[in-house]
């Protein structure tokens, strides 16, 4: 990297530290696009991470995820806190991009400069996440922010990459939507740090509670020490809940500290994206050196024709690369 990019990186890091919000985008734009000097401006920016919580809100379309976002910014702002939110959306068939656009449903922090919203596409990631939400919440963390707030998609049972992201996972329910019946057979037990139910001013609010209480003391004898998961209900259109939830989050915090999981948890992250960054350098090292698309295409061809089969091409695209042996 040359003097006049480092200084440019530099400045640019120094204004996200600032706060400056354009600054800010820009970074979380580029993060998403993979372009310019994304990866010296990252290198630059780690060093000033590490102090934000990051908070994961994930649940079924429908359950006022946004709602419930909404309502805790405004509770943390109360606070003295300041608040990133970063709200992954469906992704735009047409243009590639966030097509629900939760900042329209955060009006009331748009001028507040202690709140960040963004909307970020999926771009076609599983899980309900966008591929570059740990990126994004880097420079959020850069930028000072004391919480970030990590809406999943919700689309449906197999938004369980958050508990891979945050240090602390809520998991939305809602009476009536049958919330409670597909929690349990989704595995989102296993990644809810506290469970909330939303618009518990509906019918039904009561029995979820039970239901998800019943679930839990299935586990308390297996495990008696660990963290058992609350419950608490919110009406997120009316703020109600929301500073108790916060309480709830707390507790949760300094219970992790307390016994070690804090750090354990903040380890695995980064064990997982470790294994996402070199799985992507390796493939675009051999994609840009052996793969082009007509070789791609001659290997696609004879697999397709049963000529060679996968694992063969695998192993001989490896060999090519310099790696030698095979594995399993």
């Amino acid at each position: 990297m040359n003097e006049r990019v480092a200084t440019e990186i530099e400045s640019w890091v120094e204004r996200i530290r600032r706060g400056d919000p354009k600054a800010i985008s820009r970074a979380i734009t580029s993060v998403e696009n993979r372009n310019g000097r994304v990866r010296e401006l990252l290198q630059a920016v780690f060093p000033h991470t590490g102090r934000a919580v990051i908070i994961g809100i994930t649940g079924s379309g429908g359950a006022g995820k946004s709602s419930l976002v909404d309502a805790m910014t405004s509770a943390l702002r109360k606070q003295g806190k300041t608040v990133g939110v970063l709200a992954i959306d469906p992704t735009s068939p047409f243009t590639g991009g966030a097509i629900l656009g939760d900042r329209i449903r955060m009006q009331s922090h748009y001028n507040d400069p202690g709140a960040y919203i963004r909307s970020m596409a999926t771009r076609g990631s599983l899980g309900g996440l966008a591929r570059a939400t740990l990126e994004a919440a880097l420079v959020l963390d850069a930028a000072g922010k004391d919480y970030i707030l990590v809406e999943t998609v919700g689309v449906g049972q197999d938004e369980v990459e958050i508990a891979k992201l945050a240090d602390v996972t809520l998991v939305v329910l809602v009476p009536g939507l049958g919330d409670d019946i597909q929690a349990f057979k989704a595995g989102v037990m296993e990644i809810a740090d506290i469970f909330v139910v939303n618009k518990a001013d509906l019918p039904g609010a009561d029995r979820v509670e039970q239901e998800i209480e019943a679930a839990l003391s299935l586990n308390v004898a297996a495990q008696p020490d660990a963290w058992r998961p609350p419950v608490v209900k919110t009406v997120a259109t009316r703020g109600t809940g929301a500073e108790e939830l916060l309480e709830t989050i707390s507790g949760f915090i300094a219970f992790s500290k307390a016994n070690g999981t804090w750090d354990e948890r903040r380890q695995r992250v980064w064990r997982v994206r470790l294994l996402e960054l070199l799985r992507d350098r390796l493939l675009q090292q051999v994609t840009q050196q052996l793969l082009g698309d007509a070789a791609l295409n001659q290997y696609a061809s004879s697999i397709s024709k049963r000529t060679e089969d996968p694992y063969a091409v695998m192993d001989e695209i490896l060999e090519k690369a310099g790696w030698h042996g095979t594995a399993n």
